[in-house]
């Protein structure tokens, strides 16, 4: 698992500035499935970069953001449906129905 941060690399290092401080280890599969969709993401940011530097014609630029978009809202369907499966899943089961408003503001957020 080169590269993948765990349960004691976090607590090392303190909770993400981005996250709302909790954690979830992802299986190797469901790691290797976002980081790769992530790193298909990131050259394509950085191929409309180059379209932008090399002063590519505004329409073709678009079309390239839209597919961003696209992989983007995949990433999360994916992260989503894994979510509800396991941490929303095992918090209902554990009694901590208070998971069902958090997704909801999640979802809330999503729609935006």
């Amino acid at each position: 698992m080169a590269g993948k941060k765990t349960g004691a690399d976090t607590a090392k290092k303190g909770a993400c500035p981005h996250c709302s401080g909790k954690h979830k280890v992802r299986d190797e599969k469901e790691y290797r499935d976002l980081m790769n969709r992530l790193k298909r993401i990131e050259g394509q940011v950085r191929g409309v970069e180059g379209m932008v530097e090399n002063d590519a014609y505004c329409t073709d630029i678009l079309i390239q953001v839209s597919a961003i978009t696209s992989a983007l809202n995949s990433f999360n369907k994916v992260l989503l449906a894994n979510h509800m499966r396991t941490c929303v899943a095992d918090n209902i089961r554990e009694g901590n129905d208070e998971i069902i408003d958090e997704l909801v503001l999640t979802l809330q957020k999503l729609m935006k």
